[in-house]
């Protein structure tokens, strides 16, 4: 499905609902309290469906909720800790993302940090089957996102396989989503063979290390925590392409 931009903005998230099955926005409220929760501005005046959030002074918008028409469900082609027979055809959307103040400023690591707080607070959401993660095109479980990146909100690595994807092919792993962090996707190449359990190893690591450090320009070697030296080779303006040593 094609997803219009609201001003502007695309979502970075989607919350799926089983058909009829979307909060209203005073479930929103009841949700918000906690330590990890946020406050919703003016929650008598926003428009019916919706919901502006805030919380260490940056604001997003939930829009979608009931009673509004549903929102588009963004295309996810990744598929992360669901059932075999899950499918998107029962489900409604509500859309996540960041308040007009923020355009532009999504792929910042200290927003993306905000709103993946608010989303794993929302993962306790009644009746929330899965999130769409836009940028990588992946649908997860609620209670894989939550761990994922509950790991990496506490100091932990990067969630490679949550706000990232990694799909293997014949001849090594590809990321996906890395770009709208880095500017960059890569390509890890298998030593022989198709990708094994290592591959996979170095892949994580490697994504933790270029979310860390920012786009490659030049060709270089980098060594990895725990798997070792990979070579970094540009190739183009959006493309890394990777060997292990």
């Amino acid at each position: 499905m094609v997803i219009e931009r609201a001003a502007g903005r695309e979502p970075l998230a989607a919350l799926l609902f089983g058909r009829e099955g979307r909060p209203a926005a005073d479930a929103i409220a009841d949700l918000a309290a906690g330590p990890d929760g946020f406050s919703l501005l003016n929650p008598g005046s926003a428009p019916p469906g919706s919901a502006e959030l805030l919380r260490d002074g940056l604001t997003f918008d939930l829009s979608g909720l009931a009673p509004a028409p549903q929102r588009g469900v963004p295309a996810a082609v990744h598929r992360v800790a669901l059932p075999n027979d899950f499918s998107f055809d029962a489900l409604e959307a509500a859309w996540f993302m960041v308040g007009p103040h923020l355009a532009g400023a999504e792929s910042l690591l200290p927003v993306l940090r905000v709103a993946t707080t608010i989303l794993r607070h929302m993962t306790g959401l009644a009746g929330l089957q899965a999130i769409v993660w836009r940028p990588a095109r992946i649908v997860m479980s609620p209670a894989w996102f939550a761990e994922a990146v509950g790991v990496w909100l506490a100091g932990g690595p990067f969630p490679a396989l949550a706000l990232t994807a990694l799909a293997r092919s014949e001849r090594g792993i590809g990321s996906e989503g890395l770009a709208f962090l880095t500017g960059q996707e890569f390509s890890l190449h298998a030593r022989s063979g198709g990708p094994n359990r290592e591959d996979s190893r170095i892949a994580v690591r490697l994504t933790d290390w270029l979310v860390t450090h920012g786009r490659v320009d030049t060709a270089r070697e980098v060594v990895l925590s725990g798997v070792g030296a990979v070579w970094l080779e540009p190739e183009g303006q959006d493309r890394l392409n990777v060997t292990p040593r």
